[in-house]
């Protein structure tokens, strides 16, 4: 072989080196004993979250393989990414230094915690939400429990997108699950728990703010458990309640917009239980409708503000 062909072949081995060694994980793993000095495989885990998130290739895993903190501030997520801790061990996220446990401002990306927990940790500053979003991405949380926050639970503002299954999120001092400007929402099979319940605000024609919530139980909220408020030049909030149950909260239902025409804030409650709350629904302005389809369970509620609009099952 000529030594033309000979240092050709060595420089395509040196690229091919040179590239498998910055590439990127599919499956990223953290670790209470890994080091961040790691390159975040099984057998050498990093120790926090945003080695991980550096190592990790879009659309791939991080796996928390112990109990334990995996941040020390706000994680900043810059990619599409799945976060999971494995069965049987609490993988943390915490809030601090009066910042989010989770920041997520780029659009276009898919985001998902499954069997996480976000909370604040003890000894440190406080932070303030579990998770907000203002980039238009889509965020989904799985079998997950947020509590104890200063600030929301979880916060969406803009055109981004969020699931949230089998969680719970209790006992906090913002609102369970704030949205905003455009935002649409999910929420099956969870519970909010002496929380601020959820708010869907729309501040303007371009953004529609909407939100479902089924099979799921909203109890001792501190505030409304459920708003749709609408704010601005002809904007709309909608939020749809099936087979859910709310109680014990301040207001179970409530509808606020400073429209000029119908149904510009606008609460549909179905197939629901809305007992022992101080006010059953709370209904304000020109543009704010409550809708019930007729099969919902109303009892030992303290009073009502407004009047309900009933429209038959279709």
């Amino acid at each position: 072989m000529s030594r033309t062909k000979l240092a050709r072949v060595a420089l395509a081995a040196a690229l091919l080196f040179c590239s498998g060694a910055q590439a990127q994980l599919f499956r990223a793993y953290l670790s209470s004993y890994g080091s961040d000095a790691n390159p975040c495989t099984l057998q050498a885990p990093c120790r926090l979250l945003p080695a991980a998130i550096a190592a990790v290739a879009s659309n791939g895993e991080i796996w928390m393989l112990d109990s334990a903190n995996y941040n020390t501030a706000t994680v900043n997520v810059d990619r599409s990414v799945s976060i999971l801790a494995i069965p049987g061990v609490v993988g943390s996220i915490v809030a601090l230094n009066g910042g989010p446990a989770v920041s997520i401002t780029l659009g276009g990306l898919v985001v998902a915690f499954r069997n996480v927990v976000l909370a604040p940790v003890a000894g440190a500053t406080p932070g303030t939400d579990g998770i907000a979003m203002t980039g238009a991405s889509s965020l989904v949380i799985e079998d997950s429990v947020i509590f104890g926050l200063p600030g929301n639970g979880i916060s969406v503002a803009g055109q981004g997108e969020l699931t949230v299954v089998r969680s719970t999120i209790r006992n906090g001092a913002g609102l369970a699950i704030s949205l905003s400007g455009g935002a649409r929402a999910t929420i099956s099979d969870s519970h909010i728990l002496q929380y601020g319940g959820l708010y869907a605000q729309s501040n303007g024609a371009s953004n529609v703010t909407t939100a479902s919530i089924s099979d799921s139980v909203i109890s001792g909220a501190s505030g409304a458990a459920v708003e749709a408020r609408a704010v601005g030049q002809n904007p709309l909030a909608r939020v749809a309640v099936t087979r859910s149950t709310i109680e014990g909260s301040a207001v179970a239902l409530k509808a606020t917009s400073n429209g000029n025409r119908n149904r510009l804030a606008l609460i549909t409650f179905s197939g629901s239980t809305i007992a022992g709350n101080a006010t059953s629904w709370h209904q304000s302005g020109i543009g704010a409708s409550i809708v019930t389809l007729g099969n919902n369970h109303i009892t030992d509620n303290d009073s009502f503000v407004g009047t309900t609009t009933s429209t038959s099952l279709q």
